[in-house]
């Protein structure tokens, strides 16, 4: 049996609900770039990348520079009316904190993305190690973050879970060798049905921090 010590998080969809504006934020971009609709499907389909490289990588309009400052401002502008505070999460979070585990976060997202929410939601001091698109060669499913983490924080994979809303997440945790643990716990998720089954799934928050109390042993 190993002791948990680190609890490393995917952002969006697991610790903040903040899909809803990362949709509008890219519908506006190929709508006023590419004068194209794109569904929420098609969005979710490009994720992989950080915002700019799915920008860079989807945009047909070649004015990419112009089109990923539009992304911040409408992401910037919108996200503390689009994305309310969790009070279920904040207090996660504390207890995780208080009761001395380290904790990190795993995202696709830019940095610059990350540092809007966490200062919108109050959640900039929390965190050992962040790792975020911008910090990486091979965005998730690829276990490269997961590792980088574990790696800042000292501690071995079998001392770690992963919680993530995504098959992508769940993917990488299972190459990382951490305990993988997928979340439907917040209004709008990744993937609703995991194609790669995680070790634990959690559809209410209150429920996972209990469950820390019990060791937990990587299922092989």
């Amino acid at each position: 049996m190993n002791v948990i010590k680190a609890v490393i998080f995917d952002f969006d969809g697991t610790l903040a609900d903040t899909l809803p504006v990362c949709f509008l934020a890219f519908e506006a971009v190929f709508r006023e770039f590419d004068n194209r609709e794109v569904t929420i499907e098609e969005i979710k389909a490009m994720f992989g990348p950080s915002e700019t490289g799915i920008i860079c990588e989807n945009l047909m309009n070649n004015n990419y520079d112009e089109a990923i400052e539009l992304y911040y401002e409408i992401y910037s502008k919108r996200h503390r009316n689009i994305v309310q505070d969790n009070e279920e999460i904040n207090t996660l979070i504390r207890q995780l904190k208080t009761n001395g585990y380290k904790l990190g976060i795993v995202t696709g997202k830019a940095r610059r993305s990350l540092e809007i929410s966490l200062d919108c939601l109050g959640l900039k001091n929390f965190f050992d190690v962040i790792v975020t698109g911008d910090d990486v060669e091979y965005p998730k499913p690829h276990p490269e973050g997961i590792n980088k983490v574990l790696k800042n924080l000292n501690v071995s994979p079998k001392e770690a879970v992963f919680l993530g809303d995504s098959d992508a997440d769940i993917m990488a945790g299972k190459q990382a060798n951490v305990y993988t643990i997928g979340v439907h716990w917040l209004a709008n998720y990744q993937t609703v049905e995991f194609s790669v089954q995680p070790d634990e799934v959690y559809s209410n928050i209150n429920e996972f921090f209990p469950s820390l109390s019990v060791p937990k042993e990587k299922s092989v």
